[in-house]
């Protein structure tokens, strides 16, 4: 039986190195990628498409939630897990509703992993009790966080938001995205229309309560 092909997507080199120890010493899976920001992440999903990824939530350049968007849009046979330290219903409906197939926390057990990362490979889903208990809420109150003003931003505004919670001025903005400043500011004040916020300050607050930042 060949080995279940593995992207990892974590910031954190020793959480990588670890899960690449854990996730192959029994040769069930082969890590075929590993990338340490979000932008790395959804390019090598595209160039090795694995089987599965493991997405950290909070990363460099792109947060965890738009690489999942990304990833199951673009590179749709890779199924997405999610292995990060939130465990609040707020990040988890985004991410469900985002492609991810799976989500655990970061103090689960090594058997717990393999056994979800099995069950992405083989089609299935995978979700922790943490989020199991947040869909399950979610079921009950149907309505409860249907509004995902976030997702009403253009891809190309989700990078710009990104890198003004970063603390990146107009024209770093421009320069990193290749876009003209004139551009950069336009789509930073889109973005604060479609989230009906006034000012930076109130958008790293936003990107704070729903787990968007580093």
């Amino acid at each position: 039986m060949k080995p279940i092909r593995i992207l990892i997507a974590d910031d954190h080199r020793i959480v990588r190195d670890g899960l690449v120890n854990l996730l192959q010493a029994e040769g069930l899976c082969e890590v075929v990628a590993q990338a340490a920001d979000g932008i790395e992440a959804v390019e090598l999903a595209h160039r090795h498409r694995p089987q599965v990824a493991l997405i950290d939530l909070s990363m460099p350049r792109l947060n965890g939630l738009e690489v999942v968007r990304r990833i199951c849009q673009q590179v749709p046979e890779t199924a997405c897990l999610v292995l990060t330290h939130h465990d609040e219903e707020e990040y988890v409906l985004p991410l469900v509703r985002a492609g991810a197939k799976g989500y655990l926390v970061k103090d689960t057990a090594a058997e717990e992993l393999r056994r979800a990362v099995e069950m992405l490979a083989a089609g299935q889903a995978w979700f922790g009790p943490h989020a199991a208990r947040a869909l399950a809420a979610s079921q009950q109150q149907p309505d409860r966080g249907s509004d995902d003003p976030y997702g009403s931003l253009t891809p190309r505004e989700r990078e710009v938001m990104h890198l003004v919670c970063e603390g990146k001025t107009t024209k770093e903005i421009a320069r990193d995205l290749d876009i003209g400043v004139k551009t950069a500011e336009n789509h930073r004040s889109r973005i604060l229309d479609k989230l009906d916020l006034s000012n930076t300050a109130e958008l790293v607050r936003y990107a704070a309560r729903r787990g968007l930042l580093d």
